[in-house]
């Protein structure tokens, strides 16, 4: 694999953070980070649902597979030197219940998150001025 598209919600701060925090481990496998439902993504993926892809992190692999929810997690995870291992574990049945249970957990703090935010909708809630987390 050469690479790997990651979607994510642009509008998302959680999302945005994750954006971050990818971009910042070492790579495997190179990440291309595009936001979700755009221009540039509908010009890269014509035939995707980009509707459900605001909904659930998608990922894409460089042979046209498509990985979303809890799978796109552990693909993520996989093309990180630091945590391949961890995705691999995960990826079993008993990891697999870890997994998906963090993916709900973020889908609760992302739900919060913008419920709570004053942000307009539509607007970007971090653009490309957020810190890089750590």
């Amino acid at each position: 694999m050469r690479h790997l598209t990651v979607l994510y919600d642009a509008d998302c701060p959680v999302c945005v953070h994750i954006r971050h925090w990818l971009l910042g481990q070492r790579h495997l496998v190179p990440l291309l980070l595009v936001p979700a439902a755009s221009a540039e993504a509908r010009r890269r993926f014509p035939g995707l649902a980009h509707a459900e892809t605001l909904r659930e992190i998608t990922v894409i692999g460089d042979q046209g597979q498509v990985w979303t929810g809890t799978d796109a997690f552990i693909v993520c995870l996989w093309a990180l030197a630091e945590h391949r291992p961890k995705a691999n574990w995960l990826a079993t049945p008993a990891g697999r219940p870890f997994a998906k249970a963090a993916m709900y957990t973020a889908a609760a703090i992302r739900h919060a998150v913008r419920s709570d935010s004053g942000a307009e909708p539509g607007a970007p809630a971090c653009d490309e001025q957020c810190s890089v987390p750590r």
